[in-house]
């Protein structure tokens, strides 16, 4: 699950990218992609249409069927990754999952970014923010989406190694 604020602009860019990576990888029909937002302030609205150009104009489909939703405790038991787009968002996602096992699968979206800042554990998360394009013009779109096909190769190479691991298959 990829997660942002309100689930209109890079938590879709993001699932949309991951789900086009992981099918060309051949994992399409063993891993759900999903997203949601922190907030439930676009409950219901499609993805934002600026964001939708920018995917279109890079040959991705453009999240047709999408409607913003926001985020449940009940949603990440049952999720192996949560994504966050945010350092802000992995934090609220944390809090929301409680202790444990659940709060140890929110991870930085970034952080598969082989070109991103390494943040040793305890170090703060904000320097691998996917930057917010929502107030911004095409050029912050642009931004986003690259941020986020910078790190999805990397998203892939964790869930074919997680379904090695978890089959018993070694990992190439």
């Amino acid at each position: 699950m990829t997660v942002c604020t309100g689930n209109i602009c890079r938590s879709p860019m993001a699932e949309i990218v991951l789900r086009d990576r992981l099918d060309a990888a051949g994992l399409g029909d063993q891993v759900v992609v999903d997203s949601s937002g922190i907030s439930d302030e676009e409950h219901g609205r499609p993805v934002d249409r600026r964001a939708r150009d920018i995917l279109a104009a890079h040959g991705y489909p453009v999240g047709d069927g999408h409607r913003a939703r926001q985020v449940r405790a009940t949603d990440l038991p049952a999720r192996d990754l949560v994504l966050a787009m945010t350092a802000q968002h992995a934090r609220a996602l944390r809090r929301l999952a409680g202790s444990g096992d659940v709060a140890d699968r929110v991870v930085m979206y970034r952080s598969f970014d082989p070109a991103a800042p390494v943040v040793a554990p305890g170090q703060p998360e904000h320097v691998l923010d996917v930057d917010d394009p929502w107030y911004g013009g095409p050029e912050n779109f642009e931004t986003c989406l690259a941020e986020v096909e910078a790190a999805a190769d990397g998203v892939v190479a964790h869930v074919r190694a997680a379904l090695a691991a978890r089959d018993g298959a070694p990992t190439a």
